[in-house]
């Protein structure tokens, strides 16, 4: 089997990617190692930045996200008991965000690519990328008991922090920069109201909180934990208390609660590979990195690699601009570790470090101070969160 871009990895960036490339007429195909039910499962992000609506729509994926996502034009901070609104849209010249699952983004793309009749194989096992430097690379991978390849001109790894596309770059060749955190998100997902329009992020002296939502009748809500806490120990009700414990007390007592339809954690790092790319293969996402989900930047970050890769590919294959395919990490890269540094931030202000000494204490909260006390620190929120300008590629 041969086709122009072959696509490792069928989560929402794999799929999008698919979509962009398929209406552009340049052939792709998808392998995944899971069943579509398997991917649909995975509970993730739920802030979509203005540019990734922005491709969604150029995607032709929009119809049920315009219908049933929730545009937000703010978002809240709760420091120290007090509530301060970040006008997002106000401070940005008009942009907003949209509250819209992933689970429904990767739904979208799944329909609109077997409506397409565009080929994902699902249950691809052990699959290899081979002869990434060529000018002719492929892949091999199991199906049903049976060694397959596909042949292709490049190939996109879209399979996440797990999957094989980083690992098939030879270790020397990649530069990692990494931070882990000593909390983990303890998440919970209910079918309840949410307790505030906005999205509210809380720093308390108990720890963090968040209050997001997925709808207007379910809810995602978050608190800090110890790293190596577990799920099993915390009952709903557990839960529940814990988090009205650091919200202003006015969110804390209109707060519905009910039982949980999903409940885990998540352990919190930063992580960066450089570069993106080896030869004809490009790390997209998760694959090249990983942000704390405190900046809402990780699926948004994954799709604007996803719009740089197809723009690149786009100029290849209609004006043989293979000069520009050297330009795909450095592009992504500019973005990611503005990204990263911004969510590290909004980590560092916003969460509890169980070794910090008092003086950091009061140094952390005089910075978080400023930045909500300030025109020009909420403004600087305020364009991070909506979501940096996407690279022009020339």
């Amino acid at each position: 089997m041969k086709t122009q871009v072959a696509i490792i990895g069928a989560g929402p960036s794999g799929l999008l990617l698919g979509q962009l490339l398929h209406n552009a007429g340049i052939s792709n195909v998808i392998l995944e190692r899971q069943t579509p039910d398997y991917v649909l499962g995975r509970i993730r992000a739920g802030v979509l930045e203005q540019g990734m609506v922005e491709l969604l729509r150029k995607a032709g994926v929009h119809q049920r996200m315009d219908r049933e996502g929730l545009v937000h034009t703010g978002v809240e901070l709760a420091v120290r008991g007090r509530r301060v609104h970040i006008d997002l849209h106000g401070l940005t010249g008009g942009k907003t965000v949209m509250i819209y699952g992933q689970t429904e983004v990767t739904r979208d793309l799944m329909q609109a690519r077997e409506a397409a009749g565009a080929l994902t194989v699902y249950g691809a096992a052990n699959v290899e990328p081979q002869g990434m430097k060529s000018d002719a690379p492929w892949l091999t991978y199991e199906k049903d008991g049976e060694l397959q390849r596909l042949d292709c001109d490049y190939i996109a790894g879209c399979d996440g922090f797990h999957g094989i596309a980083r690992q098939a770059i030879p270790a020397e060749v990649l530069q990692t920069f990494e931070r882990v955190y000593p909390f983990g998100w303890l998440g919970i997902l209910a079918d309840t109201p949410p307790v505030n329009e906005e999205l509210v992020y809380a720093s308390h002296e108990r720890g963090f909180a968040l209050c997001s939502m997925r709808s207007a009748t379910r809810t995602r809500y978050y608190v800090q934990v110890d790293a190596d806490e577990k799920v099993e120990n915390w009952s709903d009700q557990r839960f529940w208390d814990e988090l009205k414990s650091r919200l202003p007390a006015d969110l804390a007592e209109r707060m519905v609660t009910g039982p949980s339809i999903e409940k885990s954690i998540a352990p919190l790092r930063s992580f960066v590979v450089e570069p993106m790319q080896y030869g004809r293969m490009f790390l997209v996402g998760d694959a090249a990195h990983i942000v704390p989900p405190t900046g809402a930047k990780g699926l948004n970050l994954a799709a604007s690699d996803v719009s740089t890769l197809f723009d690149i590919l786009l100029k290849v294959y209609r004006e043989g601009r293979t000069d520009l395919l050297e330009q795909y990490s450095p592009i992504c890269l500019r973005r990611v570790w503005k990204a990263e540094r911004f969510s590290w931030w909004m980590t560092s202000m916003l969460h509890r470090f169980p070794d910090a000494d008092p003086f950091s204490q009061r140094i952390q909260q005089t910075e978080l101070d400023y930045f909500v006390d300030s025109q020009a620190g909420r403004q600087t929120i305020a364009e991070n969160y909506v979501g940096l300008p996407y690279e022009k590629v020339q």
